[in-house]
């Protein structure tokens, strides 16, 4: 009787280490996404500034401020993972574009407000990739547990789904030179 009280007592401590484990993980990956979002509205929040600076010295480029007006709305209204994911890479190519026809236009290079609004941006983007990073790994470790043995059976019964990975769009996987 006593072996079936410890080992009933045993599986009863596993399940719930296991269930708090998940809890943890998944306030972990929450939080994770989370990171990604403020660093995503961060952006997003400079671009206006940015557009108002280079529309008096690009005159000519009216459709490279058009593409990313319109992916920054895409952005703010993008509700699942996959769409914020999408909507961010067009977002990032449109202002890289946005920086390589800079190129043409020495004096906004040289505008001090631009300069920031750039140096700002650069930083913003290191800070989304380190979020997409730790949000990827805290994925990884979730989605490992949900499929292993026997955690996978508490994964079941709390109906735990494998959550979508941050990607990057093939196009920004190629190396891109960038010249300031």
């Amino acid at each position: 009787m006593t072996i079936i009280i410890i080992a009933i007592s045993l599986i009863l401590l596993w399940f719930i280490l296991t269930y708090n484990n998940f809890i943890s993980l998944q306030n972990r990956v929450e939080n994770s996404w989370s990171q990604i979002e403020v660093q995503l509205k961060r952006r997003a929040d400079l671009i206006p500034n940015l557009i108002e600076t280079v529309k008096g010295y690009m005159k000519h480029e009216k459709t490279v401020l058009t593409e990313i007006t319109r992916a920054r709305t895409e952005l703010m209204k993008a509700k699942t993972i996959s769409q914020k994911a999408d909507a961010d890479n067009k977002l990032a190519s449109t202002l890289k574009t946005l920086f390589a026809v800079a190129e043409n236009y020495p004096k906004l290079r040289a505008n001090e407000n631009f300069k920031m609004l750039q140096e700002e941006l650069a930083g913003t983007e290191n800070k989304i990739a380190y979020a997409r990073q730790f949000y990827n790994d805290s994925v990884m470790i979730l989605n490992t547990k949900i499929k292993q043995f026997p955690s996978n059976i508490i994964a079941r019964i709390m109906k735990l789904k494998k959550k979508d990975y941050f990607n990057a769009e093939p196009s920004e996987r190629k190396s891109i030179k960038v010249r300031f």
